[in-house]
């Protein structure tokens, strides 16, 4: 069983070797990095224990978890840490570039929740990172993990989530996007924080729960999770279900974990993925038109855009610079979820994207959000963009850390030269 100590031991191999060095967790992220040719890759996944403190409500998770081994164990006890909505998804990776998932209004996002790491350092020291231990590094691996070093743990805030929670996800055809769009704006606007919510522009998927006539037909879906008690979410999220004359309702009641693994089956792993971000200012009659106009022409039946709600919540009340994840005043993140599994469609899926988030930028506010970064093509200007503020503290902490760049394998802070 590999540990601590094997981490520590390719950390320095890689660095007395001049070697290009990756870090794979739970292996869900779509750009790439977690490998290279002719380098070393430092792969976690065998590192997955879970270990949960009823009693103190944490959760020590190791570096190679996903979120599938983590939240059947807090769910023994009642609890949850905020985490992805796709159960395949690396604990890590998500959680130390932000972490938007079905808790996070009212608990915040993933990083918010993080109370300290174990990280092998450029300098081959395993160290722990809180409030009180290297109170710094933790400040930067809450929003920027990957470039100070391998976190091989993370311990977890938990909080009290039942095991049966309301959700609403209701699929209405395209053609009424504007109506089913502006009456989601106007229900969230005034929604509680236990409703966190996306709007999901889309094609019916080709699977035996749909009637093969519908299989790829453009649709809108409102979906939205009630942290708290059920019958008070059934109560709560009806509007949802009534916005137009529904294709079909999926709502219901359902386990917290079984909300975790809803979408696990629409992206899967071996099919082609490029998705791209950026933080919209707000959701006004124009950008609605856009985005209608966008869910019409997406490049392939499977290819998804999301919008997901930020205002309001225990994430939007953190402060900027309480962490390195950066600006919280955000009102909505689009993400072009691009998805296609001929690999003839990949030039022209990705410039399909690469246009559309472009044109998106006239509705934006400034940012993006890393974990949906494409390729990371726009190297340096991406990621002050991604930082905003705190970028240029983060660049003198990477070069504290790692000055000579050696967890370079990411959305990339050059390390501050002095001048």
């Amino acid at each position: 069983m590999p540990g601590d100590s094997d981490v520590v031991a390719s950390v320095n191999f890689a660095r007395d070797n001049d070697l290009v060095l990756s870090i794979r967790g739970g292996g869900h992220n779509v750009a790439g990095s977690a490998v290279n040719d002719g380098g070393l890759v430092i792969n976690l996944s065998a590192m997955r224990g879970v270990h949960v403190d009823p009693v103190a409500r944490t959760a020590r998770v190791q570096g190679g978890a996903t979120w599938a081994d983590v939240d059947p164990e807090t769910q023994l006890f009642g609890l949850a840490a905020p985490g992805g909505i796709i159960s395949s998804t690396g604990v890590g990776g998500l959680s130390l570039q932000g972490g938007l998932g079905l808790l996070r209004r009212k608990f915040g996002y993933s990083v918010d929740n993080i109370i300290s790491v174990d990280i092998v350092t450029a300098d081959g020291q395993l160290r722990v990172a809180n409030a009180n231990e290297n109170a710094d590094l933790y400040w930067a691996v809450r929003g920027a993990g990957s470039n100070f070093g391998v976190v091989t743990s993370i311990e977890f805030q938990l909080h009290p989530v039942g095991s049966t929670l309301a959700k609403a996800t209701t699929i209405y055809a395209l053609e009424d996007g504007d109506e089913v769009a502006r009456g989601w704006r106007d229900f969230m606007a005034a929604a509680p924080d236990e409703v966190s919510s996306q709007l999901l522009f889309w094609g019916i998927p080709a699977i035996d729960a749909f009637p093969a006539e519908l299989h790829g037909k453009p649709v809108i879906i409102p979906t939205a999770l009630y942290s708290g008690d059920p019958g008070e979410g059934e109560r709560i999220l009806q509007p949802l279900r009534s916005l137009a004359m529904p294709i079909a309702d999926l709502s219901g009641t359902l386990s917290y974990v079984a909300s975790q693994t809803e979408f696990d089956d629409l992206f899967p792993k071996g099919w082609l993925y490029y998705w791209k971000s950026l933080y919209l200012a707000g959701m006004e009659d124009d950008a609605i038109s856009a985005l209608i106009e966008y869910g019409w022409n997406r490049p392939t039946p499977m290819s998804l855009i999301a919008l997901w709600h930020l205002e309001g919540g225990a994430a939007s009340r953190v402060d900027a610079g309480a962490t390195a994840f950066g600006r919280r005043d955000h009102p909505y993140l689009l993400s072009f979820d691009t998805t296609w599994t001929d690999p003839a469609d990949t030039e022209r899926s990705i410039a399909w994207t690469r246009d559309a988030w472009s044109n998106a930028q006239q509705y934006g506010s400034g940012g993006l959000y890393l974990n949906f970064a494409g390729f990371g093509e726009e190297k340096e200007a991406l990621v002050r963009a991604g930082y905003g503020s705190n970028y240029e503290r983060l660049s003198h902490l990477k070069a504290k850390y790692d000055p000579d760049n050696l967890f370079r394998m990411n959305n990339n802070i050059k390390p501050a030269t002095g001048e």
